[in-house]
């Protein structure tokens, strides 16, 4: 039975929870404690399970018995058992309500072909159900999980080598992590790696930071089946939490976009511009939180790229510290919320910290591409002429190289470079487009987004200012009001 069977087996069962009042997220989570317990027993790894609360002990249990039996293995297990083991089951609580339920879960589980499951790879059957979770949309875990296909491509033109520290600052369920640690593995050869490599590898190679608990529990399961011991802390990386997160030589992450919670800015005082907008906030934590010489790609929405006033102050910042050599505008429809427009940033910090960025490359994945969703499946093959186009070295001067790619009219050409000096004159926006989308009917009658974000500016201050007038004629403290 190949894994993607699994995967529906396992997948179908959620409709037996349905009834139970139990939403999609609940029920990977619910699985993830279930299958943690299942493949611990099938992999020979149930000495990290106290003895009495494991898959055995939960099987054999009379049905009326198993709900409040599982209910206290999950409590006991958040405080016993290996460290792993703790870090999964914290304050883990069961949403079955109906004994039934529980029953036909345990049963199922057990029937599945637990044999061809290991000759495929646990941690494939485990990223499937992530998958499948993340593509339905009334879960909404799209949030945290960046297509594998984007993820792969980002990997490959990044190749992550074996003394790299790797860091997702918003590590999700953990796919970036686990797509460079595939690649390591499949372009070098561990059995040839020192003992010094070796512990490298083990020790100090990856690191993330995920502050929702029951996605870093997830998280955990997926590194675990993929052979990587811990890695992702419990924490909010926009906290002084995140300033204990060593530097990095390659970041790869999709951080979360909007505001902070509440609207207040991040509880960590390192950031020289404060902000509540995540996305900005994130990419402090980036590029501050490379060495010299550390590369980084990072998804990103569209705002980033024009947004006025803190947002300037930002990407100067950036374009000062790293050499933002690449941006790959991505195709709409690829993530959960369809109208969602983002953008990968590749940059390298540099060993100074003013003026390493010289020129930007665009490459525009976005003009006149397909409408992907369940109909048009975004692949692997849309990625391979931006690959080709990145190069092994984007940074070098190799922009005879890059144009000897184009052909005709480089007007109607996926990619171009723009000067540091042409951005400036743009007001440092690098919301860049020049191919006409035929697939957009509006795009000849609007104006670019820095131009429309201007001018809500605009009218947001002229509102201000009637508002401070008709508070000073009502005699109120505007400063007061204001704050």
């Amino acid at each position: 039975m190949a894994t993607h069977d699994i995967v529906g087996k396992l997948w179908n069962l959620c409709n037996v929870l349905k009834d139970d009042g139990i939403t999609y997220h609940q029920y990977v989570t619910e699985l993830t404690y279930l299958l943690f317990l299942k493949m611990s027993e099938e992999t020979g790894t149930e000495e990290q399970l106290p003895a009495g609360y494991r898959w055995a002990d939960l099987e054999t249990k009379g049905a009326p018995d198993r709900l409040e039996f599982y209910k206290i293995l999950l409590i006991y297990l958040g405080g016993h058992g290996s460290p792993l083991v703790k870090e999964i089951f914290a304050n883990a609580s069961s949403f079955i309500k109906k004994p039934a339920t529980l029953s036909t879960l345990v049963s199922e589980i057990d029937k599945l072909d637990w044999y061809s499951a290991r000759a495929e790879g646990m941690g494939d059957l485990y990223e499937g159900l992530l998958e499948k979770n993340a593509n339905e949309k009334k879960s909404g875990a799209g949030q945290y999980f960046t297509p594998r296909v984007l993820i792969d491509s980002m990997v490959a033109v990044m190749k992550p080598l074996l003394s790299d520290v790797i860091q997702d600052p918003a590590a999700g369920t953990g796919g970036f992590l686990i797509a460079a640690n595939h690649y390591l593995r499949e372009h070098t050869h561990p059995d040839g790696w020192t003992e010094a490599q070796q512990k490298k590898y083990r020790n100090s190679t990856f690191y993330g930071m995920e502050h929702v608990q029951d996605t870093h529990r997830l998280a955990l399961m997926n590194m675990m089946l993929h052979g990587i011991d811990g890695g992702i802390s419990y924490g909010d990386t926009l906290s002084p939490e995140g300033q204990a997160l060593p530097k990095a030589t390659l970041t790869l992450t999709n951080p979360p976009f909007g505001t902070k919670k509440g609207g207040g800015l991040p509880s960590r005082t390192d950031f020289t511009f404060p902000t509540s907008n995540k996305q900005f906030a994130f990419l402090q934590h980036i590029y501050r939180g490379l060495k010299a010489g550390g590369r980084a790609a990072v998804v990103l929405p569209d705002n980033v790229l024009f947004e006025s006033n803190v947002g300037t102050e930002i990407r100067r910042d950036l374009m000062d510290k790293c050499n933002l050599h690449t941006i790959l505008r991505l195709p709409t429809g690829i993530f959960y919320a369809q109208g969602v427009k983002t953008n990968v940033l590749f940059f390298t910090r540099g060993e100074t910290d003013k003026g390493n960025t010289k020129q930007v490359w665009i490459y525009d994945l976005r003009a006149n591409m397909p409408q992907f969703g369940k109909r048009t499946q975004l692949t692997r093959d849309y990625f391979i002429d931006f690959e080709a186009f990145f190069g092994d070295d984007p940074q070098s001067d190799n922009s005879q190289h890059r144009h000897s790619r184009e052909s005709g009219n480089p007007e109607t050409a996926r990619f171009r470079a723009f000067t540091r000096e042409q951005i400036a004159e743009r007001g440092d926006s690098l919301d860049i487009a020049w191919l006409k989308d035929d697939n957009d009917t509006n795009a000849d009658d609007l104006p670019e987004p820095a131009v429309l974000a201007q001018e809500a500016m605009s009218e947001l201050e002229a509102a201000l200012d009637e508002l401070r007038g008709l508070l000073e004629e009502l005699g109120e403290d505007v400063e007061e009001v204001e704050a």
